[in-house]
C-alpha cells in the first residue's frame, strides 16, 4: 500500500482543490447534490442496521452506536471514490490552496455556499424518495428511532451542537486527509472508514448527515419545525464543522508542511 508523505499529501490536496476552482458552477451543484444523497444513503443504512436489533441493543447501547458507526461511512466512501462535492470535506481541502493564493478566498465562500445548499437538496430528495416513499424507515422500530433522533438533535444546547460539530468534522476531514495520502483503493477505503465510524459512534454532529436524520424524523411525525431544524441544529453544526475542518485539520498541516507562493 503506497502512502504519501504529509508534504506530498498537502500538495495533492492543493492540486485537487485548484482543479475544483476551475469547475463550472452547475457541475459543482450537481456533484453537491450527489454528495448529499450519498451521505443520506449512509444515514439510512446506519438507522436500519443500528436500530434494527432493539432487543439486543437495549441492554447494550454501545453496540447500537457501533453498528450505526460501522454502516455510515459508505456515504463518504462514495463521495471520495466515485467523486462528489461534500461541504464538510471542502471545509478543510479548500484552505491550503487559498492560503497559497492558488485561488481567492471568495471562491472558498462561494463553493461552501453552493455545495451546502446542493448537499441539502440531495439529502432531502433521497430522504423523501428513497427512505420515506419506499417505507424503508417508516415501520417500527425505525420510525420511533428516527423520531427520537430528530427530536434529540434539536433539543441540545446551541453551544453543545457547535462543539459536537467541531468534533464531527475534525474526524471527517482527517478521514479525507488520510484518504488523500493513500494511493490504492482498499487502503483509501479503510482510511476513510475508521475516522467516520468513530465520529458516528461517539455521537458528534455532522451538518450534512443531519439533513437526512432530522427531515426523516419529521416525515415520521417528530415534533420538530423547519425553524428548529435550522436554528437549533444545522446552523450551529455547520459553524462547528467549518471550525473542525478549517482550524483543526487544514491549519496545523499548512503550518507544518504547507508553503505560500
Amino acid at each position: 500500500m503506497g502512502v504519501n508523505s504529509p508534504k506530498e499529501t498537502i500538495e495533492l490536496i492543493q492540486n485537487a482543490a485548484t482543479g475544483k476552482s476551475q469547475t463550472p458552477l452547475g457541475r459543482t451543484a450537481l456533484l453537491g447534490t450527489l454528495a448529499g444523497a450519498y451521505i443520506a444513503m449512509g444515514g439510512l443504512l446506519s438507522v436500519i442496521v443500528g436500530f434494527g436489533f432493539p432487543s439486543i441493543t437495549a441492554a447494550n447501547p454501545g453496540l447500537q452506536r457501533l453498528l450505526s458507526g460501522c454502516c455510515f461511512p459508505i456515504g463518504l466512501i462514495l463521495v471520495v471514490i466515485v467523486g462528489a462535492e461534500l461541504f464538510t470535506g471542502n471545509n478543510a481541502t479548500l484552505i491550503p490552496g487559498a492560503v497559497s493564493r492558488r485561488y481567492p478566498w471568495a471562491y472558498v465562500a462561494k463553493n461552501w455556499t453552493v455545495v451546502w445548499l446542493s448537499n441539502f437538496a440531495g439529502a432531502l430528495l433521497f430522504t423523501y424518495l428513497m427512505a420515506y416513499l419506499t417505507g424503508a424507515a417508516t415501520a417500527e422500530p425505525w420510525k420511533s428511532a428516527t423520531i427520537g433522533i430528530a427530536q434529540a438533535k434539536v433539543s441540545m444546547p446551541w453551544l453543545t451542537v457547535l462543539v459536537k460539530g467541531i468534533g464531527a468534522n475534525w474526524l471527517v476531514c482527517l478521514a479525507v486527509w488520510a484518504g488523500s495520502s493513500v494511493n490504492d483503493g482498499a487502503g483509501k477505503i479503510m482510511a476513510l472508514w475508521f475516522p467516520v465510524m468513530c465520529f458516528v459512534a461517539i455521537g458528534f454532529e455532522h451538518s450534512i448527515a443531519n439533513m437526512f436524520f432530522i427531515p426523516m424524523g419529521m416525515l415520521n411525525g417528530a415534533d420538530v419545525s423547519i425553524g428548529q431544524m435550522l436554528t437549533a441544529n444545522l446552523i450551529p453544526a455547520t459553524i462547528g464543522n467549518i471550525v473542525g475542518g478549517a482550524l483543526f485539520v487544514a491549519t496545523p498541516y499548512i503550518i507544518a508542511y504547507g508553503h505560500r507562493k
